[in-house]
């Protein structure tokens, strides 16, 4: 199946999507108010309620969206994974950082990705506690304060590019949950000026809107975790690579869907900052 004239980027397309993710915002909260029970999957992993019903409203909606587009949702995996990817789909995290949710704290996020031949061309990420929408664009990508009940404009997003990382002092971010020796290793070989402790999807938004420098993340994430992230990221003038430098790519089935290590930064210059 190809796609010749599909633009991940036109206007009604990405209102949907923005849409969609202030919905799945929306209904989060209400689990957030209510209170919710943590259970755990297979791979020990934690899910709540809240997790299963956003992603089934982003499944719904993305079925009247993009019906012919392939959906791939973390809870629907945690079941059967798929046997075969189209050369584009959705990548979806319904709930990024379901251990700060139950912990009711704020960095959690909803994920929506879209990939294309291995890469991801568009992403939104909203964080409903911050109530900050974050989502790609062509040559930028883009943030708009909204709570999940507000309307939705996305004409009056603001703008989001990246600047070249000084060398002098780098503002790091690194997981609050699953930081390693390996990360503290990679920090150390930095000019270090900040560190930022912050968890889910939301790190990858942090650089994009130039808060943080640097994200390196050593030990396992799964695609949808890092999908949406990266292709705003990128959209703002950053990168996610590998360790050995290449451009991080998508669609891994032979192992799982899992991620390599890799390195997130605001920008292609941030090896200047080694010592």
């Amino acid at each position: 199946m190809t796609y010749p004239e599909f633009d991940p980027h036109a206007p009604q397309f990405m209102q949907a999507l923005c849409q969609m993710a202030l919905d799945a915002g929306a209904l989060i909260m209400q689990h957030y108010r209510d209170g919710v029970t943590e259970e755990k999957k297979a791979d020990k992993s934690p899910v709540t309620q809240a997790d299963r019903d956003a992603e089934i409203l982003l499944e719904k909606a993305l079925a009247k969206l993009a019906p012919r587009i392939q959906v791939i949702g973390e809870e629907a995996c945690a079941k059967t994974m798929p046997q075969h990817l189209d050369e584009l789909f959705f990548l979806l995290d319904p709930l990024d950082g379901t251990r700060d949710f139950v912990a009711k704290r704020d960095n959690f996020t909803v994920n929506i990705g879209l990939v294309h031949n291995y890469y991801p061309v568009a992403g939104v990420i909203y964080a409903p506690v911050h109530e900050k929408l974050y989502f790609s664009g062509t040559d930028c990508a883009y943030r708009l304060v909204i709570a999940p009940d507000g309307a939705l404009d996305i004409e009056a997003a603001e703008r989001l590019t990246t600047q070249k990382i000084d060398p002098k002092g780098v503002h790091i971010i690194a997981s609050r949950s699953h930081r390693g020796e390996q990360t503290d290793q990679m920090i150390a070989s930095l000019n270090v000026k900040s560190t930022i402790a912050a968890a889910s999807s939301y790190k990858f938004c942090l650089l994009a809107e130039g808060t943080a420098d640097f994200y390196p993340r050593y030990g396992r994430t799964m695609e949808w975790d890092t999908a949406a992230g990266q292709a705003i990221l990128e959209a703002a003038g950053g990168i996610v690579t590998t360790e050995e430098g290449a451009r991080f790519s998508y669609g891994k089935l032979a192992r799982g869907l899992d991620n390599p290590s890799f390195i997130a930064a605001a920008a292609d210059n941030w090896q200047d900052a080694m010592k």
